[in-house]
């Protein structure tokens, strides 16, 4: 079996080289084609970080084992990671954090074990990256949430749960706040829970979820969020456990999977053979179990475990009275404790059980539409206008281009409503919201509001422009504060 491989920047050929150097000992069987991703790949002109030919490759494969990343700074370029994940729609971020015995933290001298998987929606949210200044004052970031790309994640996460025979699934979300992005993320993750009635889900506010996390990470087993509550949350989850160095990442697509640690390049010590090959094992192991090589992925990790519990570590942890080893020695002590088990978590093994890697050949892209099932109504339309005025000013001007279709409802600065109600000490930028709503609630079409749209721009610059939707009679826009 073939999978594509980028050895990445900084430290990343340096620990790649030593896990599959530990891959070849295991006689993992496994043939890997070099891709060319990174920096320097951005430095030689291509804007996405990768060749056309490592694109290719990937694509054919299904399988990119990579290692850190990084994506060249004031340049106007995405981060490669983050492209590549959403370009091949590797929906579902899983990171696992796991006790080590030999990483002491608190919990570990505490006693507490801890066993979380963090399923992060990889795909959607503020990293599609759209954003733009609506004033020179006032930037603005669209944040996607999607109920198909919901729906994807999720059911991965449960069927991850029922898999692992988890005890619980939580979602995180702040739906008191984004009652209509993490709301819909929130009335997704219900709808799937239904169908798996043996786990326990449940959900928790997502800063309540992190005090949760830093007190009792015990009484957690898998967590799924939308993608940037996720990002924060994993890695508080990886401090629990003795930081990114221990934290592995598998971005799961139906078509393509990339496998990844979690941490930076760490230039710092980049050519100094220093730097800690764990998190990408632990990576690399979930890529075999993905793959079915299930033996394979058993005996390293209890080698990794057992040398761990020996005391055996890279410099950035363990006891400093025992000499740390650079990363060759430590790969080279992994090798040599194959076929040990650890006294403390020793995964059992199965059979290789090789899987297929999905070789779908698409010819278009994939839509992801779920099912209309109620009337959908304009009834109205949000304008975000660029004034320095104050708001009864604006009250009035706009009221005139009103004319019979429309009602002027509220005017709102940063969310919140500073007319026809408001508090002369609320702080104004120089964007406000007006809000056009329908006479009467009768239903209104694209043609109405473009008129309202020429006629409000021979008094405003319009920076950006909203519907007001409806479905079924229910609004599907939210409320100013005050409103």
């Amino acid at each position: 079996m073939r999978i594509a491989v980028a050895k990445g920047d900084g430290i990343g050929p340096e620990i790649m080289d030593a896990v599959l150097k530990i891959f070849v000992a295991n006689n993992v069987p496994l043939e890997y084609e070099m891709v060319e991703m990174g920096k320097w790949v951005f430095d030689k002109g291509y804007s996405n970080g990768m060749t056309p030919e490592a694109q290719q490759t990937i694509e054919q494969l299904g399988i990119l084992f990579k290692g850190p990343m990084e994506t060249p700074k004031g340049k106007g370029v995405k981060s490669v990671n983050v492209t590549a994940r959403k370009t091949w729609n590797t929906y579902a971020n899983k990171r696992v954090f796991q006790t080590l015995h030999g990483v002491d933290t608190v919990f570990s001298k505490a006693g507490i074990p801890i066993d979380i998987t963090v399923v992060r929606e990889n795909i959607e949210d503020t990293y599609g990256g759209i954003e733009h200044m609506l004033t020179h004052d006032v930037a603005l970031s669209r944040r996607f949430i999607t109920r198909p790309g919901s729906m994807q994640v999720i059911r991965y996460a449960f069927e991850m749960a029922r898999k692992k025979e988890a005890r619980r699934i939580t979602c995180g979300h702040k739906a008191n706040i984004m009652k209509l992005t993490d709301g819909l993320f929130l009335e997704c993750f219900y709808e799937v829970a239904k169908d798996y009635p043996e786990l326990k889900s449940d959900d928790v506010i997502v800063d309540d979820l992190c005090m949760k996390l830093v007190t009792r990470p015990d009484t957690f087993d898998v967590v799924v969020l939308t993608n940037l509550q996720g990002d924060i949350v994993s890695d508080l989850c990886a401090g629990l456990v003795g930081g990114l160095g221990f934290a592995p990442s598998a971005n799961i697509g139906d078509h393509i999977c990339i496998f990844e640690a979690v941490h930076g390049t760490a230039p710092d010590i980049m050519g100094r053979n220093i730097a800690n090959p764990t998190a990408l094992l632990l990576s690399g192991l979930s890529m075999l179990r993905h793959l079915g090589l299930m033996e394979n992925a058993a005996t390293i990790e209890n080698a990794l475990l057992y040398t761990l519990e020996s005391g055996v570590h890279t410099g950035d942890f363990g006891d400093k009275s025992i000499k740390s080893l650079n990363t060759t020695d430590f790969a080279e002590a992994i090798i040599g404790n194959f076929g040990r088990l650890p006294k403390h978590g020793a995964k059992p093994s199965w059979p290789n059980k090789p899987a297929t890697v999905t070789d779908f050949k698409l010819l278009v892209n994939p839509m992801l539409i779920s099912k209309e099932t109620e009337e959908e109504q304009i009834v109205g339309a949000d304008f975000f206008i660029e004034s320095g005025e104050q708001p009864e000013a604006i009250a009035k001007k706009c009221q005139r281009h009103a004319g019979v279709k429309f009602r002027l409802v509220n005017i709102a600065n940063r969310g919140t409503q500073v007319w026809p109600t408001g508090s002369v000490y609320t702080n104004l930028v120089n964007q406000y919201n007006a809000r056009f709503e329908s006479l009467d609630g009768e239903p209104l079409n694209q043609q109405d509001i473009i008129g309202l749209y020429v006629s409000l721009s021979g008094n405003f610059k319009i920076c950006s422009l909203e519907l007001l939707n409806m479905w079924g009679g229910k609004k599907a826009y939210s409320l100013a504060q005050g409103q």
